[in-house]
């Protein structure tokens, strides 16, 4: 299967490139939520953040960070959304982090799925010893 963002970092295909260097490349979304909208990728093919090796993270990131502070400034943004999906709603195989910019009353209400409520309290509570046991398992 050929993934469309290999072929974007690689020069292959069409893109409106902002950066680029040895461990990302970012480019506009073909379609943007705000123009603005930018896909930042690992260079390398890695399909989802947890295949992305612990090495890379922190210099994959730290160019998001710095893209980030560039959509805000370029775009006259008041902040910015930061997203990913892992597999679900992933509609390229190829990690991919969103930035987009943000301002007041931009009509993008909070996250783009309605939001719920835990039960109660011990519904909130077996769900965070789920999840400390999770890491622990992880850990080992």
């Amino acid at each position: 299967m050929e993934c469309n963002f290999c072929a974007i970092a690689a020069g292959e295909c069409a893109s409106h490139r902002v950066f680029e260097d040895d461990t990302a490349v970012a480019f506009l979304d073909a379609r943007p939520l705000f123009p603005g909208h930018l896909l930042v990728v690992p260079r390398r093919h890695i399909e989802t953040l947890t295949d992305l090796p612990a090495s890379d993270v922190g210099p994959f990131f730290s160019r998001v960070q710095r893209i980030t502070a560039a959509v805000e400034r370029g775009m006259a943004a008041a902040g910015s959304f930061v997203a990913t999906n892992n597999r679900v709603s992933q509609s390229v195989p190829h990690f991919h982090v969103h930035v987009v910019p943000r301002n007041r009353k931009d009509g993008l209400r909070g996250f783009f799925w309605p939001r719920t409520r835990y039960a109660d309290d011990a519904h909130a509570a077996e769900v965070a010893a789920r999840l400390r046991a999770a890491l622990e398992e992880l850990s080992r």
